[in-house]
């Protein structure tokens, strides 16, 4: 896993927030590959610990209609 600065994280949850509240597609880049997440996706957000560490997971699933 990369870590990304503040600044970068920060403008895209705000495109992500947009699309969602929008109801529009929302697309990233990562790692060099464009991903397109359709306004049909779910969205979860998800808690681990293990020991001293914590870990929040926003997740986005959906299916590709082919």
């Amino acid at each position: 896993m990369e870590f990304i600065k503040h600044a970068y994280f920060t403008a895209k949850l705000r495109r992500l927030a947009d699309a969602v509240e929008n109801g529009t597609r929302f697309d990233i880049q990562i790692a060099g590959e464009r991903i397109y997440v359709p306004v049909r996706a779910e969205y979860s957000i998800e808690h681990a610990r293990e020991g001293d560490e914590e870990e929040i997971e926003f997740q986005i699933k959906w299916r590709n209609e082919n």
